[in-house]
């Protein structure tokens, strides 16, 4: 009589996924509350050089906290089986939310970011196209029916969303602040911030193909 193979769940791996992300939330809540959450005040003290571009910077802040917020969900394969509907609908909102946030980032970058060095203009921009980018594959994945693939790149798009906090976190840390004054260490920063977390998503994609 043939043996019924059952398959265990790895409950270490799994521990060790909630821990990652219990650690990603909290990290990018910090950044929220420190660093986001202030410019919707639309004090003019806090805004600084960016008040007359303040509106840009609220549809960047906004598509990315929505998109940061919308992320855990929509891996959530519980909440996703159970939640289909939701998940697309979720699924809409923060493609429409990177979009306003990529639009805004590249309206900034042409104008403040410019007026600080053109390096800085330039890492904002292929930034934003990493950003929409990767999402916008995503999306087209999941148009297609190709499940594993539209996985991947959301997997990628978020890699990227998280770029934002990642930057402020580099941005603020003594040991990065004394590479050099803002303008030397910014456009590093931007692009240290997705460039590496993106490469060593890449490789864990990669590894964990069949």
């Amino acid at each position: 009589m043939a043996k019924t193979l059952t398959l265990v769940p790895n409950k270490p791996k799994t521990w060790l996924l909630l821990l990652a992300w219990v650690f990603l939330i909290v990290f990018a809540g910090k950044f929220v509350i420190d660093d986001a959450l202030p410019y919707y005040g639309f004090d003019k003290e806090v805004y600084g050089r960016f008040w007359i571009m303040k509106w840009p910077l609220i549809g960047h802040i906004s598509g990315g906290l929505i998109a940061l917020t919308l992320g855990p969900f929509q891996f959530w394969t519980a909440f996703r089986n159970k939640y289909i509907k939701v998940h697309r609908v979720m699924g809409l909102t923060y493609l429409t939310a990177i979009f306003i946030g990529t639009i805004s980032s590249v309206n900034m970058a042409l104008t403040t970011g410019i007026a600080v060095h053109w390096t800085w203009a330039l890492s904002l921009i292929v930034l934003a196209l990493a950003w929409i980018s990767t999402t916008g594959m995503a999306f087209r994945f999941i148009l297609l029916r190709r499940i594993q693939m539209h996985k991947e790149w959301m997997v990628r798009s978020y890699v990227v969303t998280f770029a934002f906090v990642l930057f402020r976190w580099l941005n603020s840390t003594p040991v990065f602040v004394e590479m050099g004054n803002f303008i030397e260490r910014g456009p590093t920063m931007i692009w240290v911030s997705w460039v590496i977390p993106l490469f060593v998503t890449e490789l864990i994609l990669q590894w964990n193909k069949k």
